[in-house]
């Protein structure tokens, strides 16, 4: 499905606005070109002449691949010292996106599509006017007590309760669990106190929604080893304390994600915690509309409320729309009891369509790492918002979002509807009553753009604009005192530890019972994955602060370490780059200085890319900039490197080793002339312990001098 599909406001399926992207898009249409031209680009990394013949063809074939930045030069950024200001937020009109080959695999005719939303299911999935059946008895199994739903959000809060949340400092305490390790535990209200893990967990005491009791273990089953105790038949051990802090209703931060091995298990998880929680919001509503049908007229009765401004509850953000394929086929999976008893889900062959992906569009002779293949599976699409309404046994798809239960979406999904101030079309009502929100695979919104996570975080749990037919009568205290924010659950997924990614769950949680981050420390850094004998200088760079480290960084490297390289014996030097703005600032002052270098970025055109690898593999060229980001959408192997910089250090600590290890791909080099540099300041804590282990970070830290460590390949 084109992006297109996406045009209008999440409610409305006549909006004509254009919508403006990231220019990044441009980026993941070359991870889904033809075989031909991906096998082309595979082919020079084999054989430098075959690159020369590749290089002429995509020149001179003006393909859509090539088309991936505007103008004619080999880098977008030689166009205007404008563009070279931003990262990825570039506008660009949705018409020209499909020019530049953005996926149209799912419109046949690649013609301008509304966004479309399902109207004709409207009263059906309506929580005012349905009522709880009766042969269901699922409401009176929530009725329970120690049920943590009801505890939740029945727990009303003083006014000095939210002075203390929005005042006081949090305290923590620590903990060690069997599998996730050290836990800490921080909270306003609560005193410290020491977070056990469950041994064993009797899914009776866990409050599932009556149909999930019996559907979650077949679904789970696939998860779970023979050799698991009948005890613990339902989950892994990872799941069980994951599920654990996730049904105390706490905040979670989890930030050793991996798409190779745990990825699905944790969704699975987080899955089982939304759709139980939207179950119990539903019935409780549905069970009350009895009571009120059943009431005598006039009699007034507060204990009715048990609704939001708005209906949403959960919001989900992923990267990718392969992630909220799976995230629906979860949750049909969940509801279905039996083969039998199959659940009725609205618009599924449409989801299918434009969340799916067509096999045959992966070229077949790639070579990739593994964690690539993971990361970007399927539909790698990277705006999309989709509205689920969820009503006993039914299920409707593109349901409009304030007639939702649930919203699965991107950062740029979310990013265009919720809109800039000052545009005239942008909604963010919607985001008012969310409960729960869920942020998984937060570390690749770092690659895409993380401004459009924070823009999310300034939006969600404000009082809405229009009340949107709401009946007051309904809703809750909490939600019309403001308090909502107080109350919402948010779970946060990462790869890694990122200061950015602290930031959210650290600034922007403030749930009432607490927040539990998972603190484990690297003892072994990727270093130790280095094959090749190489020597490794960490060199210190002191700044005053935080804001004064990107400038520090670059008048060190250009007064201290770029001098050293100069001389034409230095030649093949890779500069890796991390940040973008530093590219852009590395890139004009080597301009300026007239130096002999070439550089790639995510913009570089195809045929750019290839003329710059051919050049650094020749040593025609003696330096190439080379950016994180290219890497982490392309993981080209480049060959040629004999001196290596890192100008910051790495944000997936992985990246490390793969750079260093291609150095063994030149086949001429000599060991002994090999160099790497690194350079790093005490605000590159986490990142260091990440590469060379905690211990020995430690020790760099306190140190103030370079340090040499030398890797045999066999560490």
């Amino acid at each position: 499905q084109s992006d297109n599909s996406d045009k209008s406001s999440a409610e409305s399926d006549s909006e004509t606005e254009v919508e403006q992207v990231s220019v990044y898009h441009k980026l993941l249409a070359t991870l889904k070109t033809s075989p031909e031209s991906e096998s082309e680009e595979e082919e020079e990394d084999e054989n430098e002449s075959e690159a020369e013949e590749s290089e002429t063809e995509m020149d001179g074939e003006g393909s859509q691949e090539t088309r991936e930045a505007d103008g004619g030069g080999e880098d977008r950024n030689d166009v205007t010292e404008q563009e070279e200001g931003t990262t990825d937020t570039a506008e660009q009109t949705l018409s020209q996106e499909q020019a530049d080959g953005i996926d149209t695999s799912c419109d046949p005719s690649h013609g301008v599509i509304e966004e479309f939303t399902d109207v004709k299911h409207e009263s059906e999935f309506s929580l005012e006017t349905n009522f709880m059946e009766e042969e269901s008895g699922d409401c009176n199994a929530d009725e329970r007590d120690g049920n943590p739903f009801k505890q939740h959000m029945d727990k009303e809060l003083e006014e000095k309760d939210v002075e203390k949340l929005s005042t006081l400092p949090k305290t923590s305490s620590q903990s060690q669990w069997p599998r996730l390790g050290q836990v800490t535990f921080t909270s306003t209200l609560e005193k410290p106190k020491t977070l056990k893990a469950d041994k064993e967990v009797d899914v009776k005491q866990l409050y599932l929604h009556k149909p999930l009791e019996s559907t979650w273990p077949k679904v789970n089953k696939q998860f779970l080893s023979s050799v698991n105790k009948p005890s613990d038949a339902f989950f892994t051990p990872l799941q069980r304390e994951l599920f654990c802090i996730m049904n105390t209703y706490r905040d979670l931060f989890y930030p050793e994600r991996s798409a190779l091995t745990n990825g699905e298990e944790i969704r699975h998880a987080y899955c089982l915690h939304a759709l139980n929680h939207v179950l119990k919001a539903n019935s409780q509503v549905l069970s009350n509309n009895a009571k009120k049908r059943n009431q005598k007229p006039g009699t007034d009765n507060d204990d009715h409320r048990d609704q939001g401004l708005t209906r949403p509850k959960v919001l989900m953000i992923v990267p990718f729309r392969e992630c909220a394929l799976r995230i629906v086929h979860i949750f049909i999976s969940l509801l279905e009891v039996n083969d039998k008893r199959k659940i009725d889900v609205s618009n599924k062959k449409r989801f299918k369509g434009e969340f799916g992906s067509d096999p045959e569009e992966k070229p077949p002779n790639l070579k990739r790492p593994e964690d690539y293949e993971a990361v970007f599976a399927g539909n790698i699409d990277d705006h999309f918002r989709i509205g689920i309404a969820i009503l006993q046994k039914s299920m409707r798809l593109y349901a409009p979002f304030y007639s939702s239960d649930i919203i699965i979406a991107s950062p740029l999904g979310m990013r265009t509807v919720i809109g800039a101030e000052g545009e005239k079309k942008r909604d963010f009502d919607f985001l008012s009553s969310i409960e729960i929100l869920i942020i998984d695979q937060a570390d690749i919104y770092l690659m895409q753009n993380w401004e459009h996570v924070l823009h999310l975080m300034k939006h969600i749990n404000l009082l809405p604009l229009d009340s949107h037919g709401v009946d007051f009568s309904r809703v809750r205290m909490l939600n019309l005192n403001n308090w909502c924010r107080y109350y919402r659950q948010t779970l946060l997924f990462s790869a890694l530890q990122d200061p950015q990614v602290n930031s959210v769950f650290n600034k922007h949680c403030f749930n009432y019972m607490g927040q539990v981050a998972i603190r484990n420390v690297p003892l072994s850094g990727s270093i130790s994955h280095v094959v090749v004998q190489l020597p490794h200088v960490f060199r210190r760079l002191e700044a005053e602060s935080l804001t004064s480290v990107i400038d520090t960084r670059f008048q060190f490297f250009i007064d201290k370490v770029l001098p050293e390289y100069r001389d034409a014996i230095m030649s093949h030097t890779l500069i890796y780059i991390p940040s973008y703005f530093d590219y852009v600032r590395l890139r004009n002052y080597f301009k300026k200085e007239e130096l002999n270098f070439t550089h790639i970025c995510e913009y570089t055109k195809k045929a750019g890319v290839c003329r710059a690898r051919r050049f650094f593999l020749k040593g025609e060229k003696q330096f190439l900039l080379f950016t994180e980001r290219f890497h982490f959408y392309k993981r080209y192997t480049i060959k040629g490197i004999r001196n290596l910089i890192f100008y910051e250090l790495p944000t997936y600590s992985h990246f490390y080793s793969e750079i260093c290890n291609m150095m063994k791909a030149t086949d001429n080099g000599v060991d002994a002339t090999w160099t790497c540099t690194v350079l790093y300041s005490k605000y590159d804590a986490q990142k260091l312990a990440a590469v060379v282990g905690i211990e020995r970070a430690a020790q760099m830290l306190q140190s103030k001098k370079n340090v040499h460590l030398f890797v045999t390949g066999e560490s």
